[in-house]
């Protein structure tokens, strides 16, 4: 019964969400490029704030991916 129970929170705590440090690459569609740190978020996080940098303005476009 000890071996199920330490087993179960082992695998509890391998399942939550670990917070570090993500590079947000953003791409224009003129050909330039450049990254930037977010630093100690999740990965959902970190996804839903490199992705507020996508944009387009006048034709030129910008998408922004976490690495």
């Amino acid at each position: 019964m000890k071996k199920l129970i330490l087993f179960g929170a082992f695998a509890l705590l391998s399942l939550t969400s670990c917070k570090k440090d993500w590079t947000c690459t953003c791409t224009s569609s003129v050909g330039g490029s450049s990254s930037s740190t977010i630093a100690d978020m999740t990965k959902s996080d970190a996804k839903a704030e490199c992705n507020g940098g996508d944009g387009s303005a006048l034709g030129v476009t910008v998408d922004c991916e976490i690495q």
